[in-house]
């Protein structure tokens, strides 16, 4: 079986070319593993699914030329209404196929798990034990996409650059709105959503330039959100991150990210020589406005029983978003408020985007007044002989 799937991935382009035409052939002629075991799956579903067709289609044809009313010699049984080996052939043919199909796809299914590390890099070629993934970290913005490799401490709008034959590991969130992060070459398609954070597994086996977009509508930028994909070398891997380091486009850190955040399209491709650790699981818990509670935070409130009463006022103003993307609407100002970290600096606070002083006092309650010093008692007839007859120590 084995040795046949090469011919049928030829062939089938050949025999689907009229009902694909215009469609690229590169989800059956891949340049990674995994996405040419996908590409396997569908020829052979494919051609145990013409098992079924091809032959109702031949026969089809046969009975209409065979019994037609010209034809004098076709045996004619008007009263025939059963034939129980005709019942079995029929029945039993396609629930064979139904079988097959099921049992591929429910292995396929768990070894091509998105979710799932890789234990091959090619056919036959395991996964040493102490080989490392390269980690990229995905983030869907409007309408473009943003890596960042917090190994090599760098980041790239709309171009991903990785090493050929490295298992390559993916952590995907988005900044708004759900998107859909796909490259036919390297593996299956898997959601970005925000708040949240999804993962793929994936790995080169060909050098080369390709191509990868969202394949979930977005908005109006979503037909150019696309992105290029290298597979290089090692060395030019290496290489690139080294011109990455030396880009001029500065520092990626949550103000430039913010600013970066805001929708556009058609960005050409930029480099950051640097990012700011933690930044992902802040985009992941929501949390990359600075003096922002995370998610992550929150849920731990929760969880613990609550802040008590002094949380209510724990809200603070956003300033960033206000006419897009989160907290567009303006139903009694809530939706453009968000909760205050509870450990948030006063300095980490004040270093906003409006460069705002942010009014701690609302932190103490909803309403109430800052507690003051309980006042001496006083001193009253009934307590000061007391005092005065007690003796000097």
């Amino acid at each position: 079986m084995a040795t046949l799937l090469p011919r049928f991935r030829r062939l089938t382009p050949l025999v689907l070319l009229p009902m694909l035409s215009g469609c690229g052939m590169v989800v059956l002629d891949p340049a990674g593993d995994v996405a040419r075991q996908q590409g396997d799956l569908i020829v052979i579903s494919t051609v145990l699914m013409l098992l079924i067709i091809v032959p109702v289609m031949a026969l089809t044809i046969f009975f209409a030329w065979r019994y037609r009313a010209a034809n004098k010699q076709a045996t004619y049984k008007p009263d025939w209404d059963h034939s129980t080996q005709l019942e079995l052939v029929i029945w039993a043919a396609p629930l064979l196929i139904i079988i097959c199909l099921g049992a591929v796809t429910w292995v396929a299914t768990h070894l091509l798990d998105p979710y799932r590390p890789l234990a091959r890099t090619a056919p036959g070629q395991a996964v040493a034990a102490e080989a490392r993934p390269l980690d990229v970290q995905v983030v869907a913005l409007d309408w473009k996409w943003l890596f960042i490799y917090p190994e090599q401490g760098v980041a790239a709008v709309n171009e991903l650059v990785v090493p050929v034959d490295r298992p390559l590991r993916f952590r995907i969130s988005s900044s708004s709105v759900m998107n859909s992060f796909y490259i036919p070459a390297l593996a299956g398609q898997i959601y970005a959503m925000p708040g949240m954070e999804t993962k793929l597994h994936g790995v080169f086996n060909e050098t080369g330039s390709f191509t990868g977009f969202s394949a979930n509508y977005s908005g109006a930028g979503f037909s150019n959100m696309r992105f290029a994909v290298k597979s290089m070398s090692q060395a030019g891997f290496e290489q690139w991150v080294a011109e990455a380091k030396r880009a001029p486009g500065g520092d990626l850190d949550r103000l430039a990210y913010l600013q970066l955040e805001k929708p556009s399209e058609k960005e050409p491709v930029r480099r950051f020589a640097a990012v700011e650790p933690q930044l992902f699981d802040a985009v992941v818990n929501m949390c990359v406005e600075p003096g922002k509670m995370c998610m992550h935070d929150m849920m731990s409130i929760d969880a613990a029983g609550g802040a008590g009463i002094a949380g209510i006022g724990n809200v603070r103003d956003l300033s960033y978003d206000k006419f897009a993307a989160r907290g567009s609407t303006d139903i009694a100002r809530w939706s453009m408020r968000y909760v205050a970290a509870l450990c948030s600096s006063p300095i980490m606070s004040n270093d906003r985007p409006d460069a705002t002083p942010v009014d701690l006092a609302p932190l103490t309650g909803a309403g109430l007044k800052r507690p003051a010093a309980p006042p001496p008692p006083a001193q009253t007839a009934l307590n000061a002989p007391a005092a005065a007859s007690r003796p000097l120590s």
